[in-house]
């Protein structure tokens, strides 16, 4: 039996979606992936490089996390697994531990949200309705959109005229284009303003000097993790974080395609969890769902999972060249500023879709008041230092919704009672 049924005669017309089960031609296909793997690579190696973790290594266990993904949910759930910032933090604060105590806490990581993954998925939609209502999972996408903006504006600041010719390009195309102009304009803003500015001189000769350098293929670094308590606590606010995540994800593409996706977040936290541990056990940071991807989606209205497939195939291969890991080091901050600006605000309002499609009560005191700070906290990226960890507003904003609001809906309805 196919994976993948073939969408009419393989070609879409304007109008038209592309569901998870279903592919277009294959080189249709294969353009889609190589869209996805553009809008998620800057994220994926920001991460290793800000952690001191290997580029390669993460980059690997990225493209092998997605295909796990894709087998686990059963090609329900369209998602790549990259690097999850939120545990820059905490990797951040181990590091003098060495980089053997960082896998280990990635592992204990991946192991806890497992565990998360198989209680949804025994104790049901019932479990996660109590816990994270659509009021919570809207939120949490909202923040993760309104979080990472900072990263959007400042590499937008970096090369303003390039940023904004590549935003111009993408929303000339999106929105103005036709056939694959329309579906494809986020590679098409990517990588011609990207072959434009190497041409006009925009990237460092450094940069090039690297690429020059560096060999044809190459084997990843592996590494072998290490268990430390010390280390494993610090990961406690992640696995909470990750959960939200992948739920807020799986809600967001729900959303999108219009289908009732709750009888797969178990399945897709599990995923995310074995992701995780494989990764901390090979030497790669942490994985998520990435957001980045799902503004795509709701770019192009294209959710195969064929093109989520070829591009975790694609970023695996990628790990064993050194050269195509330095190509990518050639790209300019103003064209990921100017691409991320317009991701970044579509998960935002995918976030705001989920509110509206449920009907969210904001007049209610616990939506309105919890929700707000907990949005307030991710996007003026609250700090708070404990100790040696510093925790950035995605994971306090986070926090704040998932363990905030289930308690004080419970305290309103018992004054009420």
């Amino acid at each position: 039996m196919a994976l993948w049924t073939v969408h009419g005669d393989g070609r879409i017309t304007d109008s038209e979606t592309v569901a998870p089960e279903e592919r277009v031609s294959w080189p249709l296909t294969i353009g889609f992936g190589v869209q996805h793997l553009v809008a998620m690579f800057g994220a994926t190696v920001l991460v290793p490089a800000a952690t001191g973790l290997p580029i390669a290594t993460t980059l690997l266990f990225s493209g092998l996390g997605t295909l796990l993904f894709l087998v686990i949910t059963k090609n329900r759930v369209p998602s790549y697994l990259g690097s999850s910032f939120a545990f820059v933090a905490p990797l951040v604060a181990a590091r003098e531990q060495g980089t053997a105590a960082q896998l280990g806490g990635v592992v204990a990581a991946g192991l806890l949200v497992i565990v998360v993954g198989i209680a949804v998925k025994a104790l049901g939609v019932r479990l996660l309705e109590s816990v994270m209502p659509p009021v919570v999972s809207g939120a949490v996408v909202i923040i993760i959109g309104l979080n990472l903006s900072h990263q959007a504006t400042s590499n937008f600041a970096r090369q303003p005229a390039l940023a904004a010719i590549t935003t111009a390009v993408i929303l000339l195309a999106g929105v103005l284009g036709r056939g694959l102009l329309y579906r494809l304009s986020i590679l098409v803003g990517f990588a011609g303003v990207w072959v434009g500015g190497a041409l006009f001189g925009v990237v460092p000769p450094e940069k090039f000097a690297e690429l020059r350098d560096a060999a044809w293929v190459g084997l990843p670094k592996l590494y072998q993790p290490e268990l430390r308590p010390s280390v494993v606590l610090l990961m406690l606010p992640v696995v909470i974080v990750l959960v939200a995540e992948v739920v807020g994800h799986v809600k967001a593409v729900a959303a999108l395609t219009g289908r009732n996706l709750d009888g797969s977040v178990g399945d897709a936290i599990i995923a995310n969890g074995l992701s995780t541990a494989l990764s901390g056990l090979g030497g790669g940071a942490g994985t998520t769902t990435y957001s980045e991807n799902i503004g795509v989606m709701a770019v192009t209205r294209v959710y195969t999972t064929a093109a989520f497939a070829f591009a975790g195939v694609f970023a695996a291969a990628l790990a064993f060249s050194p050269k195509a890991i330095a190509l990518f080091g050639t790209i300019p901050p103003g064209v990921l500023g100017g691409c991320t600006l317009v991701l970044y605000g579509l998960i935002v309002l995918i976030g705001v879709r989920i509110w509206m499609d449920r009907g969210v009560d904001l007049t209610n005191p616990a939506n309105a008041m919890v929700g707000g700070a907990a949005l307030v906290a991710g996007v003026g990226d609250l700090t708070i230092e404990i100790g040696d960890l510093s925790m950035g507003g995605m994971v306090w904003g986070s926090l704040l919704v998932v363990i905030l609001h289930p308690v004080m809906r419970w305290l309103r309805a018992a004054r009420r009672n």
